[in-house]
């Protein structure tokens, strides 16, 4: 089973990318094939992957839309723009 984190917090500057990496070690257990982060201004998105259908890095989360404003892991979906 894989596992999601993530921060949503409006009065930051910014998201530390060394917190959402330390919040997705804790999900080790949940997916050990693969991990992720994405930073956008006000939100964080971590994941952790289980690879048992798609062995590809195809399947490789967080996922970012062709034009970069949709962001996704599992079904979080943000807009971003």
């Amino acid at each position: 089973m894989c596992g999601i984190c993530g921060i949503v917090d409006y009065s930051a500057s910014s998201i530390e990318e060394d917190t959402l990496w330390r919040m997705t070690e804790t999900l080790k257990h949940r997916g050990p094939d693969d991990s992720g982060v994405e930073l956008f201004e006000y939100v964080g998105l971590g994941h952790r992957r289980l690879s048992i259908i798609d062995l590809t890095a195809a399947g490789h989360q967080p996922m970012l839309s062709e034009d970069g404003n949709l962001g996704t892991t599992f079904e979080c979906v943000i807009r971003l723009s």
